[in-house]
């Protein structure tokens, strides 16, 4: 049997959440999707709040990962307790609220399991290393049919390596956080499909989905002000991962990019 997952990107505030709850259904519907994950931890601009969370299940999505603005809006923290759905990195400390990874019934019970990583290079260095992590979430994970991993973090590299580290072993890889959708969809010697960065959902004329004048200044090096996100017409940028769960890899990894 075929199973086709869609892995969207990063949700970019208001508008991105409004255009994922207009075109999220149609596009499960046209491309057959049996499962969705989406990132959701710039719903809010910079980290998520509960409504938020909601809106993105509403929209369509059956997970949501997050990354290095969990707890930039820290009233998420019992919603993460409370939701399994909902997943922060699983290389954060045990000490902070939520998990990590998770295990969800698919299409004809097929279990599917989900982990959240997030990378350390020119990242928050507090973080355990995601590779280990990745080791002893996959022990954990004995017996599910699907294994799907975000990786959230900046360095393409790190990326990649964590793509080769867990080729076989994984089914599908994607990275998130960087924004920008990447042009290297493939499949792996072992049968993980891969995908550098899946890009976002938000605002299309913008950098990273805020004001181009807001990354300018920044960059001339003007005070600093909060961002805020941009106007006029949305993206949504995802990658659609079809498993054969007979033969246990992934045979096709397509990108699946919408824009008004």
């Amino acid at each position: 049997m075929n199973v086709n997952i869609l892995a969207v990107g990063d949700v970019v505030g208001e508008p991105g959440l409004d255009y994922l709850s207009r075109h999220l259904r149609t596009l499960k519907k046209h491309l057959d999707v049996h499962f969705t994950v989406v990132n959701g931890e710039n719903a809010s601009g910079v980290g998520i709040l509960p409504r938020q969370a909601r809106d993105i299940f509403d929209a369509g999505a059956d997970v949501i990962t997050l990354g290095n603005h969990t707890w930039n809006r820290i009233q998420i923290a019992d919603f993460l307790d409370r939701d399994p759905g909902i997943l922060r990195p699983a290389n954060y400390t045990n000490r902070v609220p939520g998990r990590g990874w998770g295990v969800y019934e698919g299409i004809q019970g097929l279990r599917i399991g989900v982990m959240n990583l997030i990378g350390r290079c020119e990242m928050d260095c507090n973080f355990e290393n995601p590779f280990t992590t990745a080791d002893k979430v996959l022990k954990r994970m004995e017996g599910v049919d699907l294994v799907l991993a975000d990786f959230h973090a900046e360095a393409t590299s790190e990326k990649g390596a964590m793509g080769w580290y867990l080729d076989g072993r994984v089914h599908a890889l994607w990275g998130t956080h960087t924004h920008v959708p990447t042009a290297d969809a493939r499949i792996l010697p072992k049968g993980l499909g891969f995908v550098t960065d899946l890009g976002m959902t938000g605002p299309d004329n913008s950098v990273l989905g805020i004001r181009p004048e807001q990354a300018i200044n920044r960059f001339l090096g003007g005070l600093p002000r909060r961002f805020e996100q941009a106007d006029g017409p949305c993206r949504l940028d995802a990658v659609l991962f079809t498993i054969d769960t007979h033969q246990g890899r992934c045979v096709e990894v397509t990108r699946v990019d919408i824009r008004d």
